[in-house]
């Protein structure tokens, strides 16, 4: 996390609102190759999630590791899934919400 006090970073991101002089919340995760993984961009009245934030860093790195994906809502310590063609349209058959 970093603060962008001239919107030199804003600005590069496409999240600095020139009429108002300041960033739009904006989160990127950004890998070591320098790649985008996700990025959130929300409206001044909306604050950002620190947890989900979290959650994503901890999901990227665990699929870093092992090359293991995570279904929506997973936690630390939750069943991951191995990629494969035959978990595509399968992931329902692997991983049962709770």
């Amino acid at each position: 996390m970093l603060s962008d006090q001239n919107g030199s970073v804003g600005k590069l991101y496409d999240v600095y609102d020139e009429n108002g002089g300041v960033n739009i919340r904006g989160r990127f995760l950004i890998d070591p190759e320098g790649i985008i993984q996700a990025a959130e961009i929300l409206a001044p009245p909306v604050g950002r999630n620190p947890k989900e934030l979290l959650r994503q860093i901890k999901a990227f790195q665990h699929h870093q590791k092992t090359g293991e994906v995570m279904p929506s809502g997973w936690r630390e310590g939750d069943k991951t899934l191995k990629p494969s063609i035959h978990l595509a349209g399968n992931v329902w058959k692997e991983w049962q919400p709770k």
